[in-house]
């Protein structure tokens, strides 16, 4: 199965093949944001729960205020404050108002809210342009108002039930919890939520070449770039990211921080060492995890054989970048995992085309926000792009929605990682197409 050439699509298609979506949990509010909610949500109790005002000012009735103006003032007695939160109400009969903040509830008998910009505060003055707080000034809580202006029935008053009504439904099963969607949650009462939780996923570099940033470099080393580009896109992605440092080219070191990791991993991304060099020991450590004797060989010295928990298979890919590829599962619980190919842009070109699609698989998302949109662009360059035969190749691009158009960044090496900084697309090269004349239409996989 690891011989022959396997399609973009086709490895795909293994990979979510073999992914579930993650066994519901209830949650926190806070701690189920970015999670996917599994239940429709009903409003339990109406939004607003009654009546209140949407302005600092006076409740009032309009018969009281009806053809007042600065010159002919209604005059008001003022029977109290309320305030949000206020239990007992005082109610407001003929010739009077209430003093009124906003968001608290309206007072039997009043039918309007007059902002206060609308009186003279109570003050015996001119236009009010504030209102004190009652605490402040409680004399402002009785005496007279005068209102210069008439309001309608209604006026600055939100009425009960006018966000939601209590049975409407709030959420549908299947909606990512953002802070919109958490604020509702709590507004109608919700403490907790159940939802498919955010996937773990343990991203781990291999290479005895790579140093930590911030460390000195010596002779032949370069920096792990990989695993902080892996594990930020795995958090972009929706996932809860562990970044292992980089583990030297070492089967049973490999190995064993693996073992040591699946305790924590709904899945496992490593990259680099899955080539054909003499030392891609992802490949060595992998075909072993999980592994134990055959059954009555103990003391034997026969060949230990893979049990079912450990099935890793290594393939060729026919794509540019990111030939080489491994998938499988491993472990006791079967954990997914991913081997990636080490070069940076491989890596990250992989990780959007195969890691990503299996993480947002795994946090029960419908299968059109699984994958990274895609949209036709015309190619925009000073010369044909070449592209070998028989691969699907993906080049780098800034996409240019206004105009329609798609311009490439940078070379096609698979090192060229400052040329990725920049990009913020995929453009695609089908396999039968070995030269792209400017001007043609391409696919185009949006990054942002």
């Amino acid at each position: 199965m690891g011989h022959r050439l396997w399609s973009v699509d086709e490895h795909l298609a293994d990979v979510l093949g073999a992914v579930r979506p993650l066994e519901p949990i209830e949650l926190q509010l806070l701690d189920a944001q970015g999670c996917v909610l599994v239940e429709d949500v009903t409003v339990p109790v109406a939004l607003p729960p009654f009546d209140n005002s949407s302005m600092d000012g006076y409740a009032v009735r309009t018969a009281d205020v009806q053809g007042a103006s600065e010159e002919f003032p209604a005059v008001l007695t003022v029977i109290g404050d309320v305030a949000a939160g206020s239990g007992e109400l005082p109610t407001v009969g003929p010739g009077e108002a209430a003093r009124i903040m906003t968001g608290a509830p309206l007072p039997p008998g009043a039918e309007a809210v007059v902002p206060v910009e609308w009186t003279d505060g109570g003050t015996g003055g001119g236009a009010a342009a504030g209102m004190t707080p009652a605490s402040a000034a409680p004399e402002q809580a009785g005496g007279e108002v005068r209102v210069h202006r008439a309001a309608e029935a209604r006026a600055h008053v939100r009425a009960r039930g006018s966000d939601v009504q209590a049975g409407d439904l709030a959420l549908a099963a299947g909606t990512v919890l953002g802070p919109p969607q958490i604020a509702l949650l709590a507004a109608i009462g919700r403490g907790t939520v159940r939802v498919r939780p955010r996937p773990r996923v343990v991203v781990l570099s291999t290479g005895s070449e790579l140093v930590q940033p911030g460390e000195p470099l010596t002779a032949g080393t370069i920096y792990d770039s990989n695993s902080f580009a892996l594990a930020a896109a795995a958090r972009d992605a929706g996932a809860i990211a562990y970044r292992v440092g980089a583990v030297a080219d070492d089967a049973d070191t490999l190995r064993s921080t693996i073992e040591d990791q699946l305790i924590r991993a709904d899945l496992l991304v490593t990259t680099g060492g899955v080539s054909v060099g003499a030392y891609d020991v992802v490949k060595e450590a992998l075909s072993s995890v999980g592994s134990v004797p055959s059954s009555g060989s103990a003391g034997q010295g026969e060949d230990d054989v893979e049990v079912d928990a450990t099935r890793i298979d290594f393939r060729k890919l026919a794509m540019q970048p990111g030939k080489p590829q491994g998938f499988g599962t491993i472990g006791p619980d079967h954990t997914p995992l991913l081997a990636l190919p080490g070069n940076p842009v491989s890596s990250y070109v992989s990780f959007e085309l195969f890691v990503r699609p299996a993480i947002r698989a795994l946090m029960g998302l419908p299968e059109s926000e699984v994958r990274r949109p895609s949209v036709r662009a015309v190619l925009k360059a000073d010369k044909a792009l070449g592209s070998p035969a028989g691969r699907r190749q993906f080049l780098r691009g800034k996409y240019d929605a206004e105009s329609g158009t798609v311009s490439p960044v940078g070379g096609s090496g698979s090192h060229l990682i400052a040329a990725l900084a920049h990009a913020d697309s995929l453009m695609v090269v089908p396999e039968d197409v070995t030269s792209v004349e400017p001007g043609t239409e391409l696919e185009v996989v949006l990054l942002g």
